[in-house]
């Protein structure tokens, strides 16, 4: 009867660690324009793009890429600090 409470305890915590390591890996993110390299953005940036992969260049101001919350206007490319909202 031990064992069987031993395995149980030890099935249980495996499950907790796991749901834990998978809820610290689903971190916060937000759209941050102006940084994505040509042909590495998100979906839909901006006129004459369809979906991910289509920018036409390097830091293109209206194309996106997910990043980690709070850390997109610390992001410096040669055209500047990456933005919360599309660049012309």
């Amino acid at each position: 009867m031990k064992t069987t409470h031993t395995a149980l305890a030890a099935t249980l915590a495996l499950t907790l660690c796991a749901g834990a390591q998978a809820a610290e890996a689903k971190k916060p993110t937000e759209k941050c324009y102006g940084v994505a390299l040509a042909g590495q953005n998100e979906c839909a940036a901006g006129a004459g793009t369809s979906c991910a992969g289509t920018a036409k260049k390097d830091y293109q101001g209206d194309a996106w890429m997910l990043v980690e919350k709070g850390t997109c206007t610390s992001i410096k490319t040669p055209q500047g600090y990456g933005s919360l909202t599309p660049r012309k």
